[in-house]
């Protein structure tokens, strides 16, 4: 059977069309508000430096802590020195190398009468062993000036060190608090952080889809000023319209179409915008879930009116304050500890070459110690005093600054409240609007048929619909924003 040439390149253009769809919707990016929100947090630059500004914040607590525990240490040196430290002086040290020959010059002076009437023999014997009496007193002198020599040109020591502090006046302990006061304000800057970069991308979420409902209501205008151009134009080929009436519709036309182009230019910028916020290329093509909805506010939503003390628990730029208050009262308690003794216990183990734990050896030899440490400060003209008075300062001014950002956040609470109540009346406002805008251009469209209204009835009534219908979309996202200004001066932003 032989397949017609007509069907064979049908099928091809089909099969060409199935590959080419799947390209085409590749290249734009489905994007919902949560999966907004997921990037721009994980591309935010600044939350990155609050999460390692958070791992700091941990490895610094875990330093404090190490501040309990004992500290063992290990030091060593050598020393050259170009003269020996001598415990022996010229003098002494001659005197003990000829100590033989004085002593037995000495018995020879106060025994010569004696000797002299020995017989010669005994007296040659005698000087004999004199001479060698002499020779064994001088090699023993001598003997003890080697064993007196330092020989210090060449020292070697070493120690090893355990110290444990014991009471340093309150010193380690207020380290630790600020050490973990540090780390929590860390988490609550991130969180601040973080809510701040779901509010910018909640605002930028929406001024998209907002202006995507206006870019099809400037469509869906330009069209109804289109159809009115055409009937006034059949009308004036009839001889019931002048040209005059088809150039104020043309007008119309033209400004419609400007306002679509300023619509869509907006549109492209807005997502642009979103799109940096993302972490995205600003050239990528996206589309949002909510854009395409006929309706922005899938239900009426409401959001009751809340207390601002809820915000006084939640802000995280109060929690952040708040630290700021307890730091400044933890560096008070650490600049007091200046002021009070500190105890440390210390003990370890000490060598060196030469040693003197056996006379002066040339070899390694050591001991060990044990001993305790006791520092009390006595006078410092008043330095810990002052700084404890600035310190204190410091945390007055803390507290009037916490106490000052409550009253504008409990304003802000207030005023957020007082935005959703009148952004749900003007949403209730517009939606009436819309009804009766509708009504309108149906029965200004069906007048204008019969001929009971002229064009620019209708054009009256097609202005007044696309302004009721503009002012619903800027209700409905009014009514986003403010929901979402409410949660953020709540801090339940999430």
């Amino acid at each position: 059977m032989v397949i017609p040439e007509r069907m064979t390149m049908t099928r091809v253009v089909m099969l060409g069309l199935l590959v080419l769809l799947p390209m085409t919707g590749s290249a734009q990016r489905f994007l919902t508000l949560d999966s907004c929100r997921a990037m721009a947090l994980r591309n935010n630059k600044q939350i990155g430096i609050a999460k390692m500004q958070q791992e700091v914040s941990a490895n610094l607590r875990q330093s404090a802590r190490t501040k309990y525990l004992p500290h063992i240490s290990a030091e060593g040196g050598y020393v050259w020195t170009s003269r020996e430290a001598s415990l022996l002086n010229d003098e002494q040290k001659k005197g003990l190398r000829n100590l033989g020959t004085t002593v037995a010059t000495g018995l020879a002076g106060g025994l010569g009468a004696f000797t002299s009437q020995l017989p010669e023999a005994v007296q040659m014997k005698l000087a004999q062993d004199m001479s060698q009496f002499a020779g064994v007193l001088n090699q023993s002198g001598a003997g003890l000036v080697n064993a007196l020599r330092t020989d210090t040109r060449n020292l070697f020591a070493g120690a090893v060190t355990v110290t444990q502090p014991v009471y340093m006046g309150g010193a380690i302990t207020a380290a630790n608090k600020i050490a973990e006061i540090n780390e929590t304000m860390a988490a609550n800057s991130l969180e601040m952080k973080r809510q701040g970069t779901l509010y910018g991308i909640d605002q930028a979420y929406w001024q998209v889809v907002s202006l995507r409902h206006k870019e099809k209501l400037a469509e869906s205008y330009v069209a109804l000023v289109k159809k009115l151009k055409s009937d006034v134009q059949k009308m004036i080929d009839q001889g019931v319209a002048t040209k005059g009436d088809g150039l104020s519709v043309g007008v119309r036309v033209n400004e419609a179409e400007m306002a679509l182009t300023q619509v869509s230019d907006g549109l492209a910028l807005s997502k642009m915008l979103l799109c940096q916020l993302c972490g995205l290329p600003v050239d990528e093509e996206i589309i949002l879930a909510d854009e395409e909805n006929k309706e922005i506010l899938m239900e009426h939503e409401q959001m009751a009116a809340a207390a601002p003390s809820y915000a006084i628990h939640n802000r995280p730029e109060l929690k952040v304050l708040q630290n700021t208050v307890d730091l400044s009262k933890e560096a008070t308690h650490l600049l007091k500890a200046g002021n009070l003794p500190q105890v440390l216990l210390t003990g370890g183990y000490t060598m060196s070459n030469p040693n003197v734990l056996n006379g002066f050896e040339k070899k390694f030899g050591g001991f060990f110690n044990v001993g305790v440490l006791v520092r009390v400060p006595i006078w410092n003209w008043g330095d810990v005093k002052y700084k404890v008075r600035a310190a204190k300062g410091a945390t007055v001014m803390a507290n009037m600054e916490l106490e000052e950002a409550r009253e504008l956040i409990e304003l802000q609470v207030n005023q957020s409240n007082f935005k959703v109540k009148e952004a749900q009346k003007k949403l209730e406002m517009a939606q009436s609007n819309v009804a009766h805008a509708d009504e309108n251009l149906r029965m200004a469209n069906l007048a204008f048929k019969e001929g009971t209204a002229s064009y620019t009835t209708v054009m009256e009534a097609q202005t007044a619909w696309q302004l009721a219908q503009t002012q619903k979309i800027d209700a409905e996202i009014g009514m986003k924003l403010s929901q979402i200004d409410l949660q953020k001066a709540l801090g339940t932003l999430q």
